[in-house]
């Protein structure tokens, strides 16, 4: 059984850049390189990762594979493209050679609204499959029609959904998030990440079971084949550590079938990201 975490960042630290990790993430306002996630990946029994893109330039795919170029426990990259671009294909030919590009993502979280729909985007996620390559979504509970529009639209795309799109989960599991997550997954080509949750409890405390009903919603919706663990780390370190993240993916998956547990653990996101 390979267990494989499917969702985990490196950067180098740019004030200027990084403008998301704010006052109150001084704790991530460091570098984070493979060295750093070496030892949790061993000493948690985890035999490889998915780099994902954490700012938006052609510079961080290429920062991303030149890390896996040199450490092979990373597994694969989900890098950045500009989708809207004229000049898209020639960005994917730029990195569709190496081996560990896998995917690609935009942070449309941070988007107003209308921009998956936006025709230029449409056109630059309907080349993606040309090239084998995966789609991340990463939204908010607000953009999840227009989420689950933009997968009816290209029913031969591979995506899956970041963070289960980030609810609140402090708090009863609401209607809006409940039935866009019913909505998305009705779409055979959507998979989801067991990932992001722990940052998404209020001020960062959270009890075990706080995540009972959220990870239950996504099992009843995407099914144990269409779920995959992923830590985010170094961002998960604000409200967890990285073994923290593992154990309690392990604890709400605990009455799985043991076959089911290692598909998520692991099996599902290989399948996915096309690695052996």
């Amino acid at each position: 059984m390979t267990t494989l975490d499917a969702h985990q960042h490196f950067w180098h630290y740019r004030p200027e850049r990084d403008t998301w990790i704010d006052e109150s993430m001084a704790a991530i306002r460091r570098d984070f390189l493979p060295e750093d996630l070496a030892p949790l990946l061993q000493n948690h029994q985890v035999d490889g990762c998915i780099a994902v893109q954490a700012s938006q330039s052609v510079e961080e795919t290429e920062f991303l594979l030149n890390l896996a170029d040199t450490h092979p426990f990373i597994r694969g990259v989900v890098g950045w493209v500009d989708l809207r671009s004229a000049g898209l294909s020639n960005q994917l030919d730029r990195f569709a050679g190496h081996p560990a590009f896998v995917g690609v993502r935009h942070v449309v979280q941070a988007e107003p609204p209308g921009f998956l729909l936006d025709k230029r985007f449409q056109r630059g996620i309907g080349l993606l499959s040309e090239y084998g390559l995966t789609y991340d979504l990463l939204v908010l509970t607000p953009q999840l029609e227009e989420a689950a529009e933009l997968v009816r639209r290209f029913p031969g795309q591979a995506f899956v959904l970041d963070h289960l799109a980030k609810p609140a989960v402090s708090h009863a599991v609401r209607a809006p998030w409940a039935s866009g997550m019913r909505a998305l997954a009705g779409f055979p080509n959507v998979s989801c990440k067991l990932s992001g949750l722990v940052t998404e409890a209020t001020d960062w405390n959270w009890e075990r079971d706080d995540f009972a009903p959220f990870v239950q919603l996504a099992l009843e919706c995407f099914g144990s084949d269409r779920l995959f663990f992923g830590s985010d780390w170094p961002v998960c370190t604000l409200a967890a550590s990285y073994r923290e993240v593992k154990e309690l993916t392990e604890y709400h998956l605990r009455e799985l079938p043991a076959e089911a547990r290692a598909a998520v653990m692991g099996g599902n996101a290989l399948r996915f990201y096309g690695l052996s």
